[in-house]
């Protein structure tokens, strides 16, 4: 017969043993890193279903309830068992199977996934269900990762301003402030990283959509060098300026991702350029003191007061003295004369009809419509973007066939140059200024200004582009801000990233979404 006392003893344990994985779900899961959680695997206190576990119960207590975030269009239901699976490797052979293992990941519901629908935000296509994985998402998985949702976004990615979609109804709101704007377009992904729905987030930015829902979000959002990040199977806008990357809570984390999915892609043709320019890993380059005698440019003509929020302009010039302080030279400031004159000589020429045709046909027979006249004709769309869609299927000429596509062409070579050149005359190894210079709008305002200095450099460049948080404004709404780079310079980048970060620490979690509280655990006697 058992001693009493022995049987106390077993009970006290087990109290221990349930309070230890209480207190990693109430406090550790919040902003959690993957550095975090591996160690927490590795010595034995999670497992990969148990932490799976832990975000779907914020998911199912913020997303669609309480704050009522409506980050995500679907959870995937095979996530727990793909935790399992991986949980049974690590267990008979004690090794990950790669960087990733076991870490939930976030995907913008643009990115091709086999076994999930993948919708544009779209009605019309919310059963098409890829033939293969995207190649971002296929490197993720073969590091590990579980994608434990996708996520909202700009309907067909069109909007830099919100996430609105036919597919989900209602905006997807700010965790920071809920009566505001994620921005888009891939505000799903931000909202739901921030409120730590998932580890680790995947986004796309053809104009700004990773850096703006990034900063809006106070988080991390890397656009890299275009031709780094192969975009097959991700559905396109406009392939001169498409591409994907990672949305994190840390500097650290978004390498980590940049590590697995960067390289070239033979499926896509512009990642030739990246041969030979990417080292074995980009972490080697997370250095806390790597603001130390670094020059960093100013572009003001991003950033005046009469075109920017006085807080967020404050925000902007402290951010500079941090700069300093931690080591760095700050050159007050750089210019390229002509951007404003270059900015408004470009020919909007659409390119969505001829690409997403492209992607349509890619999805085989079973894709729910073969050409977006198709998709135009089923009204299965949000009413916001049927003048795009119109608009776009109208123009029956290729992109090139156009008269003005030359002279864009040209254009975005004469602005790479000038930037090359001011640059270099000034002897700085980046450009900063905030990602917006207003803080996120309330949720349905198109009519004051929103902003964003996204758009005029990275994207028509391909120059590399990353924001890291900056602060917060008026009631605790962040700001971010942007360091430009030129290109296939992301351990610059990174280095001086990490090291702001590190010296600032802006970051913090947003209040709508706190711990969730203890579960009661019932013991039998």
């Amino acid at each position: 017969m058992r001693k009493p006392y022995l049987s106390l003893l077993i009970i006290f344990l087990l109290v221990v043993e349930l309070a230890d994985g209480q207190s990693f779900k109430s406090y550790k899961l919040q902003e959690a890193t993957i550095g975090s959680l591996h160690e927490a695997m590795q010595s034995g206190k999670l497992t990969a279903v148990q932490l799976v576990q832990m975000y779907l119960d914020r998911i199912e207590a913020y997303d669609k309830q309480g704050p009522y975030l409506n980050a995500l269009i679907m959870v995937n239901p095979k996530a727990l068992s793909e935790a399992s699976r991986l949980d049974s490797i690590y267990k008979a052979t004690g090794k990950f199977v790669g960087p990733l293992h076991g870490i939930p990941v976030i995907v913008k519901d643009n990115y091709d996934t086999y076994d999930m629908p993948t919708t544009n935000g779209t009605l019309a296509m919310k059963n098409s269900i890829p033939p293969d994985d995207a190649h971002v998402v296929h490197q993720i998985r073969e590091a590990g990762a579980i994608i434990i949702a996708k996520s909202n976004l700009a309907e067909f990615a069109t909007s830099g301003q919100v996430s609105v979609s036919s597919i989900l109804p209602g905006y997807s709101r700010n965790p920071y402030d809920t009566k505001r704007t994620t921005a888009g377009s891939s505000g799903g992904t931000a909202a739901a990283v921030a409120a730590n729905f998932g580890a680790i987030g995947l986004g796309t930015d053809t104009g700004s959509s990773i850096r703006g829902p990034s900063s809006h979000q106070s988080l991390v959002g890397f656009r890299p060098t275009l031709g780094l990040v192969s975009r097959d199977g991700i559905m396109p806008l406009a392939l001169t300026n498409d591409t994907g990357g990672p949305i994190c809570r840390t500097v650290e984390d978004a390498v980590r991702v940049l590590d697995v999915i960067a390289g070239y892609d033979k499926a896509d043709t512009v990642t030739k350029r990246s041969e030979g320019k990417i080292p074995p890993t980009y972490l080697k380059f997370l250095d806390k003191d790597g603001l130390k005698g670094a020059r960093i440019g100013v572009f003001r003509q991003m950033v005046m007061p009469k075109n920017s929020d006085p807080q967020v302009y404050a925000l902007f010039n402290k951010a500079l003295d941090e700069l300093r302080a931690a080591g760095a030279t700050v050159i007050d400031s750089v210019r390229v004369p002509e951007l404003d004159t270059i900015n408004k000589s470009f020919d909007t020429i659409p390119q969505l009809r001829r690409d997403f045709n492209l992607y349509l046909a890619s999805l085989g027979p079973n894709a729910p419509h073969k050409s977006l006249k198709s998709i135009i004709k089923s009204k299965q769309f949000h009413p916001s973007i049927e003048k795009t869609l119109l608009d776009s299927d109208a123009d029956t000429l290729a992109p090139e066939a156009h008269k003005g596509w030359a002279k864009n062409m040209a254009l975005r070579e004469r602005l790479r140059q000038l930037l090359l050149r001011a640059m270099d005359s000034t002897g700085v190894d980046v450009l900063v200024y905030p990602s917006f210079s207003y803080p996120p709008r309330l949720l349905g305002d198109l009519n004051t200004p929103s902003g964003t200095n996204n758009n005029a450099l990275s994207p028509p460049t391909g120059f590399p582009a990353f924001t890291v948080p900056m602060g917060f404004t008026y009631n605790d709404l962040p700001a971010g801000l942007q360091f430009l780079g030129r290109p296939f310079s992301e351990p610059t980048l990174i280095k001086l990233c990490y090291a702001y970060e590190q010296a600032t620490h802006h970051r913090h979690p947003p209040a709508s979404t706190p711990p969730l509280p203890k579960k009661k655990k019932k013991m039998k006697p």
